[in-house]
């Protein structure tokens, strides 16, 4: 019979990454054997400093298909920041979560100016009715190492550290209409978080959802200035290919596979168009040998 209370851990959680991953196996884990259910504690964006790597939405998602039974956002006021550990572990842990049990990774801090450490923990969590179990480090996988890979497009090695692809997310906008012209009609991206990273410049073998659908379809991206067209910002066009459907207005969930190659000026649309039909070709057989070898079997076929 399963009793009140939780197993819970903290964190932000940041991509959900195969670091999180272990972590929460565990609790959910501990939460199993001890009869008490699993939560993870995270906080509102409002104190991220460094690009996002998942917007709040996405790690909640990511959370819920971990398995875990309840996820709780703690909004990221003035009076959390400055209460102690104890304080936070007796206002919020214990009187308003219901924490049992409490499992901290190794370099886990929290409470005002994250001075005291997993001994402390330990000393109020006995005070409180709260045990408190240091994990062990896992593996060198974390937010920071792969905010770098993706800021040097380095996506699918980001991929194997997320133990997922990384997922941007958007509303398609009108832009300028010039992969119309060229016979490569694109989506404008607009991303869904302003402070989400977005990867290198670049053209990107990507697959990608419409709506938060299931199905995902092959589809190239074009990360940059285009600068055969003098152009001025940064701009996200993805090229869904096979697909002759008017998506403005449309959300997307692109899926990146991997980083076809640099940005680059061409002398010509018509050289701009050969490399475009080289890059679909590329795009169609990397991303139906990554089908054949038993990933994204969800795929809608291309008729």
């Amino acid at each position: 019979m399963m009793k009140t209370g939780y197993v819970a851990t903290i964190g932000m959680f940041d991509g959900v990454h195969l670091g999180h991953q272990y972590v929460l196996q565990q609790v959910m884990q501990t939460a199993h054997e001890r009869g008490l259910q699993s939560m993870a504690i995270t906080f509102d964006h409002t104190l991220r400093k460094e690009a996002l790597l998942t917007t709040l939405d996405e790690k909640l998602s990511l959370l819920q298909q971990m398995g875990i039974d309840r996820t709780e956002v703690l909004a990221f006021t003035e009076e959390l920041r400055q209460m102690t550990a104890r304080e936070f572990m007796k206002q919020v842990l214990k009187e308003r979560l219901d924490v049992r049990v409490l499992l901290i990774g190794y370099d886990n801090r929290f409470g005002r100016g994250r001075s005291e450490g997993f001994d402390d923990y330990v000393r109020y969590g006995r005070e409180l009715g709260i045990d408190v179990i240091q994990l062990s480090a896992h593996g060198t996988v974390c937010s920071s190492l792969i905010r770098q890979q993706l800021k040097e497009g380095r996506v699918a090695e980001a991929a194997h550290m997320l133990g997922h692809p990384y997922l941007l997310e958007g509303r398609v906008e009108h832009g300028e209409h010039i992969g119309t012209r060229l016979g490569f009609p694109t989506a404008n991206l607009v991303p869904e978080d302003r402070q989400q990273l977005i990867p290198a410049s670049g053209v990107y073998a990507v697959r990608v959802a419409l709506d938060h659908q299931p199905a995902l379809y092959a589809a190239m991206m074009n990360i940059g200035h285009r600068p055969t067209f003098e152009g001025q910002h940064t701009t996200l066009e993805v090229h869904v290919l096979h697909l002759n459907e008017n998506l403005y207005g449309h959300h997307l969930t692109v899926h990146f596979i991997e980083r076809l190659r640099n940005e680059q000026r061409f002398d010509s649309e018509r050289a701009l168009v050969r490399q475009l039909e080289a890059d679909a070709r590329q795009v169609e057989e990397l991303l139906n040998n990554d089908t054949k070898a038993g990933r994204y079997e969800d795929e809608t076929p291309n008729e």
